[in-house]
């Protein structure tokens, strides 16, 4: 079985880990059908810290292909992929292309795998926020549409799938990769030595991640959110490692931020699950965030006015806040003075769920 793994930004690698080690552990175990696989990075985000320290500490192989794309629109950049990533599928001729999440690349290349006849595959598939002016669910939405195999990371998403039309044989719950991923790794990451080296103690501070364009490209919106971060620093610290864009937006609008927001440069995959699990709170506009935190049992006031993963809410830590200064103000201190929530691991994050995948692939492709 021919396989092409697709990413395109950061966090695709984090689910794609856990089939590539799910891959190599069935090819050890001379299991039938032996898989050959291929991991094609679309270059949708250039992230200077992939190096291959990146790719070692994930335990998994640096791309195979680099399609090198780079930034521009949704239209420019989904074409470019596309562009590309034909003549590599033209090239390999694989039996399958897996595609995860839900980024430009994600439509992209399944696009051009269906219209070429080969097999596509949608890990995390079934996600909805039912928000389409998020870029993310019309990615989300069509990707589904032209999938052949559907494997959901929670029970809602098949419902999502059965209301669209999606026939039932095609979906397999099958857990979150992601969250192989941070298991693997959680104890190494807690060997990190991320809170000496940006001053912080367990638990006396809080982390923000912001980079959605709908909060950082509306003016009003983003003083809105530092006036709430500011009024919430008179309580605790809030380590921020900063999107270029984010804080591109705040130097052109001349927002003022407090002394007690610590900038830093978006940190490698250990450092920042170090810095995230020992904080006493997560502010965050991030999809993975909320599943992270939840497995964490780490409150998260997720700063948008909906989710795709409504099992951090139902389950997990998670909070919706929007982006209403007084919301986000009111919640942060309610956790500040000690207000806690019951939560539990959502079904099937496990640690195993890349296994469950590949099983999935591998009896499809038996038949």
């Amino acid at each position: 079985m021919k396989m092409i793994g697709v990413v395109g930004a950061r966090p695709n690698f984090m689910k794609m880990a856990a089939l590539l080690n799910a891959v190599d552990a069935h090819n050890k175990q001379k299991k039938e059908p032996k898989i050959s696989s291929l991991l094609v990075h679309t270059g949708q985000h250039y992230d200077e810290k992939m190096s291959d320290i990146f790719f070692r500490m994930l335990q998994i192989p640096s791309p195979d292909i680099n399609l090198e794309v780079g930034s521009g629109s949704h239209a420019v950049q989904t074409a470019e992929i596309m562009k590309k990533f034909e003549p590599v599928l033209l090239e390999h001729r694989p039996d399958l292309v897996v595609v995860v999440g839900d980024v430009n690349s994600t439509i992209a290349c399944a696009l051009v795998a269906a219209k070429l006849g080969i097999k596509v595959a949608h890990v995390e598939a079934g996600l909805r926020s039912f928000d389409r002016t998020m870029p993310e669910e019309i990615n989300r939405v069509l990707t589904d549409a032209i999938s052949d195999l559907l494997l959901t990371s929670e029970r809602g998403a098949e419902e999502n799938l059965l209301k669209e039309g999606i026939a039932k044989e095609k979906i397999y719950f099958v857990g979150n990769t992601m969250i192989d991923t941070l298991l693997k790794h959680k104890r190494n990451a807690d060997q990190s030595k991320i809170l000496s080296q940006l001053g912080c103690v367990e638990k006396e501070y809080a982390v923000l991640t912001l980079h959605r364009p709908s909060n950082v490209d509306d003016p009003a919106l983003l003083k809105e959110i530092f006036g709430a971060l500011n009024e919430i620093t008179k309580k605790i610290k809030v380590v921020f490692p900063i999107h270029p864009r984010t804080k591109k937006e705040i130097e052109r609008n001349g927002i003022a931020l407090s002394e007690k927001i610590v900038l830093c440069e978006p940190l490698g995959y250990l450092d920042f699950l170090k810095l995230v699990s020992s904080a006493r709170f997560v502010l965050t506009d991030s999809g993975g965030i909320q599943e992270e935190t939840t497995v964490l049992g780490v409150p998260c006031l997720t700063i948008r006015e909906n989710t795709e993963r409504p099992s951090t809410l139902t389950d997990g830590t998670n909070t919706l806040v929007g982006t209403d200064r007084e919301k986000i103000v009111k919640e942060s201190f309610a956790i500040l003075n000690g207000a806690t929530r019951a939560h539990r691991l959502p079904e099937l994050w496990d640690g195993k769920a890349g296994e469950r995948v590949i099983d999935v692939l591998t009896r499809y492709f038996s038949k």
